[in-house]
C-alpha cells in the first residue's frame, strides 16, 4: 500500500504573514505532511493527530525570513522561483524536531492539553507518545539526509543532541531549589534557544550566506530563543489559560525553577524562602494560588527583572541583524524579535 499524505495545515493567520512567507509556510506544511505518513494505518492516523500541535510555526518562519534576508527578496511578490527548495527542506526538518519535543514534553510534564486540545499522551498513553516523538525525529533526520551538504546534517545532529542535553539537565535539577541563574541559562540555551538558532542558521546557509553570516543568524536565534523561553516562564505565572491554551502554574508543580522565581527567592526572608523551596522540592501543586504567587513576584520586582533580561537578549538579537543588508525580510526579523516578549500565548 502506498503511503498516504496528510493534508498540510494552513499557516497561522495570527502572524499577519507577508505573501511570500505565507507561500513558503504552505510549502513547509506540505513537506512535513509528506514526511509524516506511513503505510501502517495506525501510524498514519497518529501522524494526522499531530496537526493540532501546530502553532505559531515560529521556527520555519525564521528560516524563511533569514533566507529571504540573505537574498534581499521582496516579501510581497508571490513567486515560486523565490522559494528555495533546500530552505523549505531545512525549515521542515527543524519544525519536525520541534514537534517531537512538544510530544515528549507533554509526556514528561504529564500534560493533558496543548493549544486547547487533548495531548497525544492523554489520548493514546505515554508509550505511544514517546515512540511517536521518536518517529518524528527519525523522519526529520531522513529528510535532512536528502540535502547535498553534510554541514547541515552535522549541525542538525549537534543541535538535537544539545536539546536532549538541556532536557536531561532540567530533569536532573528538577526539585532543586538551589538552582542558580547560570544553570538556568545553560538549560534554556540548550532545550529551547539552540533549535531556534539552528532554524535561523540553516535558513541563511541554504540561501547562500557565508559562514560569518550563518554564525550571526545562529546568535540572533539563540538570543531570541532565550527571550522566548523567559516569556514562556512568565506566562506560566501570569498568563491567561484561555489564551495560552494549556494549564498554567505547572513549572513549580513539576519542580522547575524559572528566572522570575529565582530572582524572587533571592529577595525573601529566610522563612518565606524556605516555604517556596519546600514547595519546589516536593513539587506541590499551586491549587489556585498562582495569582497570589504572581502578585508577590510582581511586588518583589521579579516579574520586571525577568522582562528586563528578556529585553536585553532581544537587543542583542537585533544587533546581530547588522550583518544583513537592508531588506523587508530583515525588518520583519526585527519585528518578530520584538513580538516575542509581548506575546500572550
Amino acid at each position: 500500500m502506498a503511503p498516504r499524505t496528510a493534508t498540510p495545515p494552513t499557516p497561522p493567520r495570527s502572524l499577519d504573514l507577508p505573501p511570500l512567507i505565507a507561500l513558503g509556510l504552505e510549502r513547509v506544511g506540505a513537506r512535513v505532511a509528506q514526511q509524516l505518513t506511513s503505510d501502517v494505518p495506525e501510524v498514519h492516523a497518529l501522524c494526522r493527530s499531530l496537526d493540532k500541535y501546530r502553532g505559531k510555526m515560529l521556527r520555519p518562519t525564521l528560516s524563511l525570513l533569514c533566507a529571504h534576508a540573505v537574498r534581499l527578496d521582496s516579501l510581497e511578490i508571490v513567486d515560486e522561483a523565490l522559494i528555495v527548495p533546500d530552505v523549505v527542506t531545512v525549515a521542515s526538518v527543524v519544525e519536525m524536531i520541534h514537534l517531537a519535543t512538544l510530544v515528549h514534553d507533554d509526556v514528561l510534564d504529564e500534560a493533558e492539553t496543548r493549544r486547547g486540545h487533548a495531548t497525544i499522551n492523554r489520548i493514546e498513553g505515554n508509550e505511544i507518545a514517546v515512540i511517536l516523538g521518536d518517529f518524528l525525529i527519525s523522519q526529520s533526520f531522513h529528510l535532512c539526509s536528502s540535502l547535498d551538504t553534510q554541514k547541515t546534517a552535522l549541525r542538525v545532529g549537534e543541535i538535537t543532541s544539545a536539546v536532549c542535553a538541556g532536557e536531561l539537565l532540567q530533569l536532573a535539577r528538577r526539585g532543586d531549589a538551589a538552582l542558580d541563574e547560570p544553570t538556568y541559562f545553560r538549560i534554556i540555551e540548550r532545550k529551547t534557544a539552540a533549535l531556534i538558532g539552528l532554524a535561523c542558521e540553516v535558513g541563511a546557509r541554504h540561501a547562500g550566506a557565508d559562514e560569518a553570516t550563518c554564525a550571526a543568524m545562529y546568535r540572533f536565534g539563540m538570543h531570541l530563543g532565550i527571550a522566548f523561553q523567559i516569556q514562556d516562564d512568565l506566562l506560566d505565572l501570569i498568563g491567561d489559560e484561555a489564551v495560552v491554551g494549556k494549564p498554567l502554574g505547572k513549572d513549580i508543580e513539576k519542580g522547575k525553577v524559572t528566572l522570575p522565581v529565582l530572582h524572587h527567592m533571592g529577595r525573601l526572608a529566610t522563612a518565606e524562602r524556605e516555604a517556596i523551596e519546600a514547595r519546589i522540592r516536593t513539587s506541590t501543586p499551586l491549587n489556585g494560588s498562582r495569582s497570589m504567587l504572581a502578585a508577590r513576584l510582581d511586588a518583589s520586582g521579579s516579574i520586571e527583572y525577568a522582562r528586563k533580561i528578556a529585553r536585553e537578549h532581544i537587543e542583542r538579537a537585533l544587533g546581530e541583524l547588522g550583518r544583513l543588508g537592508e531588506s523587508p525580510a530583515r525588518e520583519r526579523l526585527a519585528a518578530v524579535a520584538e513580538s516575542v516578549i509581548d506575546r500572550q500565548f
